[in-house]
């Protein structure tokens, strides 16, 4: 048999490893090949009353989708229903064209999700401030009341306070919720107990509009508490409660925004705003199923010691307020989270 030179051995042994390696590659080469050019996962969401253009909570929760979207190159999808009753039929059509995730925001889809989720094994579900104990569906609540406890404290300090523009020396201060429901309530038991650690005699009146997306409806709730004395009104109502902005600048007192920071709406007449970190959630929640981590029945919990909740900067209101209130706020925040100040969670009781 004739003897093969060394050059040819050398190639010959090149192309046995090549061919090896092209044939029985690493496992994790393999699925980076097919993730790459396979199909882009799949996410819808779901938005609550009011949605998209409330300048608040939807639009929270599309800036973390888009966010997912540029970042982790998923694409997505957002639906906006007319009525809480068509969750069902979107959360089911949804799971039916293959997303991937389906986050909705709202609260109201709970009993609807608790029936559907089953259906779809597969299919993994959100829901916001709500908690649905099925394994493929993950939970997010967000622990509005410790960041309305921050909000009602610097509304009282601000009312207490003559020398500040615009207060009086009633001791009234202002809620206008868009339902009457455990999850607005929330909001407003905080700010009720904030208010009462700095004065025990400030007074709370609240109202409901019953809408989201009515901000005539919410500046005129707001004129009629403004005249009853409230100089700081906090608004826990979607886009309704642009019109709570609106009267607070034309009487010249001021609200307080929620869920996205509001501050820019009305400068200078929004104190602040009671950010919930909607947008944070929803980017958290793709980054997982990206990254294969989201757990069965998981429940995420995002209260201050997370930064789920927080207050604005407060950046075209800073120099109103004396700095030793903002401090004041600081101290109380750090008593929250260390335990030493129990607020009201009414949704637990």
């Amino acid at each position: 048999m004739k003897k093969l030179k060394p050059i040819s051995i050398l190639l010959t042994a090149i192309i046995l490893v090549m061919s090896l390696v092209g044939c029985g590659g690493k496992k994790e080469d393999i699925q980076t090949s097919q993730e790459s050019s396979g199909k882009k996962q799949k996410i819808a969401m779901i938005c609550s009353a009011g949605g998209l253009g409330d300048r608040s909570y939807n639009d929270s929760g599309y800036s973390g989708l888009r966010k997912a979207e540029r970042d982790l190159d998923v694409e997505i999808k957002v639906v906006e229903p007319k009525d809480i009753s068509e969750g069902e039929k979107y959360l089911t059509e949804l799971a039916k064209s293959g997303y991937n995730l389906i986050i909705t925001l709202e609260y109201g889809h709970a009993e609807i999700l608790d029936k559907v989720a089953p259906q779809f094994p597969e299919t993994r579900f959100s829901i916001f401030n709500i908690s649905v104990n099925q394994p493929n569906v993950t939970s997010v609540i967000f622990k509005e009341h410790e960041g309305s406890y921050l909000a009602g404290a610097l509304a009282a300090m601000a009312s207490k306070d003559t020398k500040i523009k615009g207060m009086n020396d009633k001791k009234v201060l202002g809620f206008i919720g868009g339902a009457d429901s455990p999850g607005i309530n929330k909001f407003l038991e905080g700010y009720k107990e904030g208010a009462k650690l700095i004065d025990k005699d400030m007074k709370v009146i609240s109202g409901y509009a019953n809408a989201f997306g009515d901000p005539g409806k919410g500046k005129e709730m707001a004129l009629s508490q403004i005249e009853q004395g409230a100089d700081v009104v906090y608004q826990v109502a979607g886009g309704t409660g642009e019109g709570v902005i609106n009267a607070a600048k034309d009487k010249g007192v001021f609200a307080i925004g929620v869920d996205s920071d509001q501050d820019y709406i009305a400068q200078g007449y929004v104190l602040t705003s009671m950010m919930k970190r909607t947008d944070v959630a929803v980017y958290n929640i793709i980054k997982s199923l990206k990254e294969n981590k989201i757990k069965d029945s998981n429940t995420m919990e995002l209260g201050l010691k997370e930064e789920g909740v927080q207050l604005s900067p407060m950046k075209f209101t800073k120099d109103k307020i004396p700095a030793e209130y903002l401090k004041k706020i600081e101290e109380i925040k750090k008593d929250i989270i260390a335990g030493k100040i129990k607020v009201t969670d009414i949704t637990q009781k």
